[in-house]
């Protein structure tokens, strides 16, 4: 039975270990930056990683499957504290949260912030064509969003667009 539980299992290493690999995951990814996972956010990507890490050493190791769910559990615990904790902390949810960036603001394209997220300008141009601009002076806002995603607002006259404050809310402009 020493598959299930052995007497010997480090769990509290275990969720000592799972936390700090958390913590290690979140750091690297928000140093990287939101393109190099796409869809997912740093906080999600870490726990995927984490937890995809936790079942591939409990079914290829030593592990036993009663060390591998207490350090599941320590991450899923983990988490829930952490997005209570950000709902309350605005300061903790920008340090573990990527922020969206503005990339292009109506005409303008803003170099530093492109340098900022690390997109290339053609990058940029590509998302553009996809959302079927013909031209710069449509552009009213371009936007990298958490999820590593690029939003373009546009509309055919730029100039008379009424784009709600709410819409670029949190959104780092410089």
């Amino acid at each position: 039975m020493d598959f299930i539980y052995s007497s010997d299992d480090p769990i509290w290493e275990t969720i000592v270990s799972s936390v700090a690999i958390f913590i290690l995951i979140i750091i690297i990814t928000r140093i990287v930056g939101l393109r190099s996972f796409a869809k997912f956010t740093t906080y999600d990507f870490a726990i995927t990683v984490a937890i995809g890490s936790i079942v591939s050493s409990t079914l290829t190791s030593s592990t036993s499957v009663a060390q591998g769910f207490t350090a599941i559990a320590a991450l899923l615990l983990l988490t829930l504290i952490v997005s209570i904790i950000q709902k309350r902390n605005s300061k903790i949810k920008s340090s573990i949260s990527n922020q969206p960036i503005l990339l292009m603001k109506e005409k303008e394209i803003l170099y530093d912030n492109l340098k900022k997220a690390h997109v290339h300008e053609d990058q940029l141009i590509a998302k553009l064509r996809e959302a079927n601009v013909i031209h710069l002076d449509q552009v009213v806002a371009v936007v990298l969003e958490t999820t590593g995603d690029i939003s373009v607002l546009h509309c055919d006259d730029a100039s008379n667009a009424n784009l709600h404050d709410k819409i670029l809310q949190g959104v780092k402009d410089n």
